[in-house]
C-alpha cells in the first residue's frame, strides 16, 4: 500500500473540527491515468464512520448531528489497478455556545479588585483550545493577575459530558474616571478554526445589586452617593459610552445595550433616571417601586424613564427597578433612605404647642379678671 499519491480530499486538512450537533461533509477523489476505473471509499477506525456516498471516483463522508462520539480517525482508501493509495484524516466536535457568565455581575469602581469569567457547556477545555481574557476597549486588560482556572463537569441530560471553565483575575486599578465596562472574552482554537465570544461586565460607581444588602450591624447603612443632578428633558440627556459585545444576548440590531440607573436631588425629593445606552426603537419603563408605581410621578420618552419620589419627611426604602423592551433586560436599584425622625414627634410636638396657647389664654383670661378695676 502506498501512503500519498494523487488522492484528493476536500477539506484538505489533516485535522477537521466539526460542532457538536453540526454538520459536515469530507470528499475524497480520484483520477487514475489512462482507461483504468478508479475505486474510492472512506473507511473509519474504531468509530462511526457516518453516511458514505461512493461512485466513480469519488467517496463523500457525511456527519449529521455530530455528536462527541464522532471524533476520531477517518480513513480514504483509493485504488487503481495494483496501485492502493490513503488519506487520513483525524475529527474533532468540540462544543463552544455563547454562554458566558462573570461574577460580580457588575464591578464597582475602587470597590471590586477580583472577577471570575465562566464558559459554559465547552469542550475541549485545554489551555492550548480553549482561553479566557480581561478586554479594555477591544484589547487584553493590562497588568491583570491570573488566580487560577477551575472545571466542572456540567450536569447534563444526554451522553455527551461538557464542562464549564472559570478563570479568575485580581484587578489592576481602572484609573479615573473608570472605564464603562471590561469584557470577559472566551476563544476557541482549534486546526483550521478560531471563535470567540464576548460577556460585558458593567463597572458602576454605585452599588447597584440583584439583592438587598446585608446589614452586619445596627448602624444605618450608607447610602449610595447621588449624581450629579439629572437633566429632565430627552435632548438634555448625558450621553453614555457604549460597550461592544456583538455576541451579548442584550444587543439590538443596532449595537449592544447598557441599562443604568441614575439618582439625583430633586425639588422635594428625589429623582430617578433610567437610560439604555442603545440604537433607536427600544423603551424603557419602571416596573417596581416601594409602595406601588401608582405613588410616584412618572414619565417615558424611549430609552429614558423618570421616576420622582416625593416625600415631606424622607425617601422610602426597597427596590426601584426597570426593564428594556424589547429583550427583557432589568435594571435595579436598593434606596435606603436617610434616617427618619419618628412620626409621632412631629404630632406630639404641634400638640404640645397647642396645649401651651390654650394654658396661656386660660392664665390671661384669670389674671384679667383678677386685675379689671371695679365698676
Amino acid at each position: 500500500m502506498w501512503t500519498g499519491g494523487p488522492l484528493e480530499v476536500e477539506p484538505p486538512d489533516p485535522v477537521v473540527a466539526v460542532s457538536l450537533g453540526g454538520s459536515r461533509q469530507l470528499t475524497c477523489r480520484l483520477a487514475c491515468p489512462g482507461h483504468q476505473a478508479p475505486s474510492v471509499q472512506w473507511r473509519g477506525l474504531d468509530t462511526s464512520l457516518g453516511a458514505v456516498r461512493s461512485d466513480a471516483g469519488s467517496s463523500v463522508l457525511s456527519m449529521h448531528n455530530a455528536s462527541l462520539s464522532a471524533a476520531g480517525t477517518r480513513v480514504c482508501v483509493g485504488s487503481c489497478g495494483n496501485l492502493t493509495f490513503q488519506r487520513t484524516v483525524q475529527v474533532l466536535v468540540f462544543a463552544f455556545p455563547a454562554q458566558l457568565t462573570a461574577s460580580p455581575v457588575a464591578l464597582v469602581a475602587k470597590q471590586d479588585r477580583e472577577v471570575a469569567c465562566t464558559a459554559h457547556n465547552v469542550t475541549p477545555i485545554s489551555p492550548e483550545a480553549l482561553s479566557l481574557s480581561l478586554l479594555l476597549g477591544g484589547r487584553e486588560l493590562e497588568g491583570v493577575q491570573a488566580l487560577g482556572r477551575d472545571v466542572e463537569e456540567e450536569p447534563q441530560q444526554g451522553e455527551d459530558p461538557l464542562f464549564r471553565v472559570t478563570e479568575r483575575w485580581l484587578l489592576p486599578g481602572l484609573g479615573t474616571p473608570a472605564p464603562p465596562a471590561l469584557h470577559c472574552q472566551a476563544t476557541m482554537k482549534l486546526p483550521g478554526l478560531e471563535l470567540s465570544h464576548q460577556h460585558p461586565i458593567p463597572v458602576l460607581r454605585w452599588l447597584t445589586s440583584l439583592e438587598p444588602p446585608v446589614r452586619t450591624s445596627l448602624e444605618p447603612p450608607v447610602r449610595t452617593s447621588p449624581e450629579p443632578p439629572v437633566r429632565t428633558s430627552p435632548e438634555a440627556a448625558p450621553e453614555l459610552s457604549s460597550t461592544h459585545s456583538p455576541r451579548s444576548p442584550e444587543s439590538s440590531s443596532s449595537g449592544p445595550c447598557r441599562l443604568e440607573i441614575h439618582q439625583a436631588p430633586a425639588p422635594g425629593g428625589l429623582e430617578l433616571l433610567c437610560e439604555a445606552a442603545c440604537g433607536p426603537g427600544l423603551s424603557v419603563s419602571w416596573t417596581q417601586a416601594p409602595g406601588g408605581l401608582e405613588a410616584y410621578e412618572r414619565r417615558e420618552a424611549g430609552a429614558l424613564a423618570w421616576l420622582r419620589v416625593l416625600s415631606a419627611r424622607c425617601n422610602p426604602e426597597g427596590w426601584f427597578r426597570c426593564r428594556l423592551d424589547p429583550g427583557g433586560q432589568m435594571a435595579s436599584l436598593y434606596l435606603v433612605p436617610e434616617i427618619c425622625p419618628p412620626a409621632t414627634s412631629a404630632a406630639l410636638w404641634t400638640g404640645g404647642v397647642v396645649l401651651g396657647l390654650l394654658f396661656l389664654a386660660f392664665l390671661t383670661r384669670r389674671l384679667w379678671k383678677r386685675c379689671r378695676p371695679a365698676g
